[in-house]
């Protein structure tokens, strides 16, 4: 994570029906997501963002953090199905991602289950985009690769 500090975003999409945040800066590219892709036992999804998105476009990332709580609640997690989590969910992580720029500041809550067996935790890492197409064409749309 400490690689996008100072970086400037371009473009931030959610894929994967809450699965997966892409984050486009100037020729550079990030995949938030867990990487448990090809598992049936894992549901890890954004559960919430607190800010403004385009608050990260823009400006340099001034502020890059991670934190994680396993199989406990955070203390300003308030409006969610706890009885539902107790009733299906084995285990459970939540992992908060928390940006910041001269605009303002951003918190992602992603919330994942599972069996205990498979992590449930999310990653933040650098894709190699000359091997992707799709997200080649979209840095080559912002003119910063010829």
């Amino acid at each position: 994570m400490a690689d996008m500090l100072g970086q400037t975003l371009r473009i931030i999409r959610i894929e994967d029906n809450k699965q997966t945040i892409i984050f486009i800066g100037e020729g550079r590219v990030w995949r938030m997501s867990n990487n448990r892709d090809d598992c049936t036992d894992v549901l890890v999804t954004v559960e919430d963002i607190c800010g403004d998105l385009d608050d990260l476009i823009g400006s340099p990332l001034l502020m890059c953090e991670k934190t994680t709580h396993e199989n406990t609640n955070p203390p300003e997690i308030t409006n969610f199905d706890f009885e539902k989590q107790r009733k299906w969910d084995d285990s459970f992580t939540w992992t908060f991602y928390k940006f910041a720029t001269i605009k303002g500041s951003v918190t992602i809550r992603w919330y994942g289950s599972s069996n205990g067996y498979y992590s449930e935790e999310v990653e933040l890492y650098e894709i190699d985009f000359h091997f992707n197409t799709e997200y080649c064409a979209e840095l080559r749309a912002l003119s910063r690769i010829t």
